[in-house]
């Protein structure tokens, strides 16, 4: 089973690199560019959704924050863009303790509007700021790299930077899901009242989950201004972006390291396909509507659960009692009676303590 895993890992990886040098085009590179770039937003989600079950839909506020943070220590400081994506990452991390103090205080439905509430007011601000964040005029954003580097070019190497990543994000995950953190937060996931009970400190393990999440996030947003090279409020703080991160990661799965890479490939293909198609009418929203639907009523846990399930279900199981060849007897036998003993009284010793009606 282990090697078969590392097989379909290794498998993946290849996939995923190979894609811009088999991409026919640059338009569908950088269609890939979005697609790495929802990967990594959905990942980012999955700390806080994976792990607590909080579910929030105003998660684009740390991915708008990183963006424009990142934007704007490149444009008024003379720091490498990447250092200032990093550093635009930690500010925003250091924002979400105040506002996960507030808002993880509340539970279900209390915390989408809270956390929807919060995207809306940054939504405002940065809208009516427009001397500082460009307004609705939006805000244009120096590339990290010279202009004898070619668009296509450009869309090859931010693509092997989502991959990069993708794959840190991943990791900790992975890291996060072994440790006995992990164990804590799923505890909270399923039961919190029972897990702080037995001694969870429930609110610190999801203050740290919701931190890691919007650093992430983050560092997402920061990537994608980087890469497409001009803000907007509405597109940057806008709650379908935030609805996009949970449909990605519930299709896929919540619950396990990859769901929201599967995710992210089907709804980010269908999203751009929609748009393609059917420019600018909403019809796209009306597919993902349908997705949605579909997804809760038949694989609520996701498409990898459901078909580790379906796999689990048909392959064949391994006996509850093991049997043994008739060398492994014989050699049984051989060190039995090495040590003084007789295997065949070893075996009917515990017919010894039954009541005497049973031995009869």
């Amino acid at each position: 089973m282990l090697l078969a895993k590392g097989i379909g890992l290794l498998v993946l990886a290849a996939a995923v690199l190979s894609f811009p040098s088999l991409a026919p085009d640059a338009f569908i590179l950088s269609v890939g560019v979005v697609i790495m770039s929802y990967a990594v937003l959905a990942t980012s989600w999955n700390f806080v959704g994976g792990f607590t079950g909080y579910i929030s839909l105003g998660h684009a506020a740390y991915s708008g924050l990183g963006a424009y943070a990142t934007a704007l220590l490149v444009i008024h400081t003379s720091l490498n863009p990447w250092v200032a994506m990093l550093l635009g990452g930690l500010l925003v991390a250091a924002l979400a303790v105040p506002i996960g103090i507030a808002s993880l205080r509340v539970r279900g439905a209390s915390f989408v509007i809270v956390s929807i509430a919060m995207v809306l007011i940054l939504l405002l601000v940065f809208q009516s700021w427009g001397e500082v964040t460009g307004g609705s005029n939006g805000l244009r954003v120096p590339r990290p790299f010279d202009e004898s580097v070619l668009r296509p070019e450009q869309h090859e190497r931010f693509f092997y930077l989502h991959v990069a990543l993708l794959a840190v994000a991943l990791l900790t995950w992975w890291a996060i899901d072994r440790s006995r953190f992990g164990t804590g937060l799923k505890a909270i996931r399923e039961d919190e009242d029972k897990a702080q009970s037995l001694g969870v400190p429930t609110f610190n393990y999801k203050l740290v989950a919701f931190i890691v999440s919007a650093f992430f996030t983050a560092l997402g947003g920061g990537m994608y201004a980087l890469w497409f090279g001009f803000l907007d409020p509405i597109f940057q703080f806008s709650i379908l972006v935030g609805s996009y991160m949970v449909l990605m990661s519930l299709l896929g799965g919540i619950r396990s390291l990859f769901g929201p890479l599967l995710g992210a490939v089907i709804v980010g293909y269908a999203v751009e396909f929609f748009k393609n198609q059917y420019g600018d009418t909403q019809f796209h929203l009306v597919a993902m509507g349908l997705l949605l639907g579909i997804v809760v009523l038949f694989m609520p846990d996701g498409i990898i659960p459901a078909l580790s399930s379906l796999i689990n279900r048909f392959s064949p199981q391994a006996a509850s009692i093991r049997e043994v060849s008739a060398g492994e007897l014989a050699e049984q036998r051989r060190a039995a009676a090495s040590e003084g003993k007789d295997l065949d009284a070893t075996e009917a010793e515990p017919t010894d303590s039954l009541p005497e009606g049973a031995k009869r």
